[in-house]
């Protein structure tokens, strides 16, 4: 998809260094904890694997740089008895913000979904992002009031 110079596509491989700085600039913009060193070889073979359910849209500035990302992978709903797309992360710059280049990579998001024959897309955002929750009201997107949790699980004792 591509608008005034500026393209959303497919994550690449040689993409992997520049979209795990992304990844570090959003952990940091939304004040989580630092991620583990590694990132790059934990995530690289899960994105790119030949029958991955794993997707990252990247978008690029008119230069080529890419400076955002929208991670999804598909999910299926129980109460719907259907797939669907989760859209793990959408992250722009801060000075790729307000070009219109998040509503591109919704819209990629969303013929993504259509491509893998998911019926929806689902997302959450932290309560304070209100700037995201605008952006994500002008789309016409609906708020769930949900809390998500998290339970660490120790792998080592499976």
């Amino acid at each position: 998809m591509e608008r005034n110079g500026s393209l959303v596509r497919a994550a690449r491989p040689e993409d992997l260094p520049r979209l795990v700085e992304l990844i570090h600039e959003h952990v940091a913009y939304e004040k989580a904890a630092p991620r583990a060193a590694g990132l790059a070889e934990r995530l690289g073979p899960q994105l790119f694997a030949p029958d991955a359910r794993l997707w990252a849209l990247i978008a690029e500035d008119a230069e080529g740089t890419a400076v955002g990302y929208a991670a999804c992978s598909a999910e299926y709903s129980f109460w719907d008895a259907r797939h669907y797309l989760h859209m793990d992360c959408l992250y722009l710059a801060e000075g790729a913000r307000g070009q219109g280049l998040g509503q591109d990579l919704v819209r990629a998001v969303a013929e993504l979904a259509r491509e893998v024959g998911a019926e929806q897309v689902q997302w959450q955002t932290p309560d304070w992002n209100e700037g995201a929750i605008r952006f994500y009201d002008r789309l016409g997107a609906t708020g769930l009031p949900k809390r998500r949790y998290s339970l660490p699980v120790d792998v080592s004792r499976a």
